[in-house]
């Protein structure tokens, strides 16, 4: 969901001026055996596991990225009559509703449904949308900070708002990040449609800082990353993913022989996030071949290494990494998507008069 780091924040409007224009001839009628696929700047796949798609179903893939999940999402909704690609990957629950409520999608049942668990398919129903993979959006700690300072890491959204961990909290702007929204909904969920506003006044006065994007957050404020370890940042204490220890440890160079930075397991936040076949796709049996791909075995177990989420399918293994140094969160914060889709408008309006004036 965010491995991509720098790279992808520093170039991300070139490439959605690339994805428009290079929209002209994606997929279209005379190019059947090509399909389209439209995701966020995080998308990535091992190599011979997409030459392993195209080698059995005879189409090739172009992959157009669009920013992050938000904008990327938006640029769908506003091009949905005559869309980039065939096949849109990586709205998530907090931005489900806005695409489904603005028909982004048409409806399609993907072989293999059957082996992805009933809790991730919030479309079941209609089938506009698969789920692909999940991942929890969680505080990061820096545990070297704590350990020289003798105190204790927090475990939870209480804990953010004690005096013993003033100003050491960076976390993304709700209204344009989706680690950031994340957050915000998973203390909705925690302390409900009354309580919500009142613990962010706290976590105000205990000296959150709110940062634009996770790039920013994670890679220059906190303390913790291989990235905030060369700016000097001083926060020890970030929103991330669950699966940012296990990163740490992969791409440390040199690799550390443990994770560098712990999880908050009771500040956790589930993310799941879908793929589906665009309403007007010039290549509707592309589309299909590739979303049936997306819920495959192959490409299910590759997903880990390359995102940094957890497949959804039943007997997907996971990296060992994974297992030891970010397993997903037993009791996350969830919501209905319905839920969100009535309230997130107004709760990010009030979150920036609480949080940002």
């Amino acid at each position: 969901m965010h491995i991509k780091t720098f790279v992808a924040a520093t170039v991300g409007l070139g490439l959605v001026t690339l994805s428009a224009c290079g929209s002209s001839d994606a997929g279209s009628a005379s190019d059947t055996k090509t399909v389209t696929l439209v995701s966020h700047d995080s998308w990535a796949v091992s190599k011979s596991v997409l030459a392993d798609f195209e080698k059995q179903s005879g189409y090739k893939v172009k992959v157009l990225t669009d920013g992050d999940a938000g904008q990327a999402v938006n640029k769908a909704v506003l091009t949905k009559d005559n869309p980039q690609g065939d096949v849109f990957f990586g709205v998530d629950n907090t931005l489900l509703s806005r695409a489904l409520d603005n028909g982004l999608f048409q409806s399609y049942r993907a072989k293999g449904l059957d082996r992805v668990g009933s809790a991730y398919q919030l479309d079941s129903g209609k089938h506009r949308v698969t789920p692909i993979d999940y991942g929890d959006i969680c505080v990061n700690y820096d545990k070297k900070y704590f350990a020289d300072h003798k105190l204790t890491p927090p475990t939870s959204y209480d804990d953010l708002i004690k005096p013993a961990y003033k100003n050491l909290l960076v976390t993304e702007n709700a209204s344009t990040s989706s680690p950031g929204l994340g957050f915000l909904l998973g203390t909705a969920a925690k302390y409900g449609d009354d309580g919500w506003a009142g613990y962010w006044k706290k976590l105000r006065a205990n000296g959150v800082k709110v940062v634009d994007g996770w790039e920013q957050a994670y890679n220059e404020e906190f303390s913790g990353s291989a990235g905030g370890k060369k700016a000097g940042a001083d926060r020890p204490l970030v929103v991330s993913y669950a699966s940012s220890p296990p990163a740490e440890v992969i791409y440390g160079d040199p690799k550390p022989s443990t994770a560098p930075t712990g999880v908050a397991t009771g500040t956790c936040f589930r993310q799941i996030e879908f793929a589906g076949l665009l309403s007007n796709a010039k290549n509707g049996a592309g589309g299909k071949a590739l979303i049936d791909f997306l819920i495959s075995k192959e490409f299910q177990e590759d997903m880990p290494l390359n995102m940094f989420v957890y497949p959804v399918i039943d007997g997907a293994s996971v990296p060992a990494e994974f297992t030891e140094y970010g397993p997903a969160a037993k009791a996350p914060e969830t919501m209905d998507p319905a839920k969100i889709a009535q309230n997130r408008d107004q709760w990010v309006k009030t979150w920036t008069s609480l949080v940002l004036k």
